[in-house]
């Protein structure tokens, strides 16, 4: 089965502005010639812009690209990273080469990883549009891969008790909660960084530690158009979701995503978000 996201979903997409993209593809085409790789076949761009990938032969070449005072720290840091203190048996592409420059006020990472040939199980966007089989020794491995993932001690912190004081009564309408249950996490975990089988998790640059039930909350969001696969990660990871501290990890994804969607993103996804918060808090979520 096939799924296309909706067009209006989409928000991996080139940037906007014509010298932003064009200023991309000549830092990884400068990349490219510095880590003596020839890239070839489509680009893929990240959200909104920010990094652009090709593949080049058996590897996988990643920009990045910031404002320089911006640049560094968890994010920049997060694949390499998670290369050394990630365990193998955690299906992820192996790092190859990492590289760093800056050019006219904007800084830029290149991260050559081997090529991963299954596809994404969508593209264009982290949201699934339609239910889709997955084997169950798909299934199998990720629960492993979580389980494993979870062992991992690291100081990174990928979600933060800050946040969640600032912003849960304003997109949840409740009081905020403490977070007493934490464990070691992807943090962005959604469809677009998990293959078809077999399973490979890509894109690894926000993990570290995050509330209990806070990734399969984020990838239970991204799921809700798709019924019987949203019931699949509930019957899956029920162990987790139906806790008290997989319920609140679960809570703070709803509300990162409501965030995202008050400021326009996922349009068509977001009241299914709204109504699947309201069923956990049984509390109205605020309008913007």
């Amino acid at each position: 089965m096939t799924v296309e996201p909706a067009a209006r979903e989409t928000v991996f997409t080139a940037p906007k502005e014509h010298d932003d993209r064009e200023r991309m593809r000549r830092a990884h085409a400068a990349a490219a010639q510095r880590l003596q790789v020839s890239a070839s076949g489509p680009e893929v761009w990240g959200w909104q812009g920010r990094t652009l990938g090709r593949r080049t032969g058996d590897g996988w070449l990643r920009v990045v690209a910031a404002a320089m005072d911006r640049a560094g720290g968890r994010l920049w840091e997060g694949t390499a990273t998670a290369d050394t203190q990630v365990p193998r048996s955690v299906p992820r592409p192996r790092l190859r080469g990492v590289l760093d420059w800056t050019a006219s006020e904007v800084a830029y990472r290149a991260e050559l990883t081997e090529y991963v040939p299954v596809p994404p199980v969508t593209l264009g966007s982290p949201a699934l549009a339609q239910d889709i089989a997955l084997p169950d020794a798909w299934w199998t491995d990720l629960r492993n891969a979580l389980s494993t993932l979870a062992t991992v001690p690291t100081d990174r912190e990928s979600v933060r008790q800050g946040w969640i004081d600032r912003n849960f009564r304003r997109f949840l309408g409740i009081d905020a909660v403490r977070i007493h249950e934490t464990t070691t996490g992807h943090a962005d975990l959604h469809w677009a960084n998990l293959t078809r089988a077999p399973l490979v998790m890509l894109d690894w640059e926000n993990w570290g530690r995050l509330p209990v039930g806070y990734d399969l909350g984020l990838l239970h969001a991204y799921t809700l158009a798709a019924p019987a696969t949203a019931a699949r990660i509930r019957r899956e990871f029920a162990h987790v979701l139906n806790t008290d501290a997989g319920r609140t990890g679960e809570l703070v994804a709803l509300a990162q995503l409501l965030q995202a969607c008050a400021r326009g993103v996922h349009p068509t996804l977001a009241p299914l978000i709204a109504r699947r918060a309201e069923e956990l808090t049984h509390t109205p979520v605020p309008t913007h």
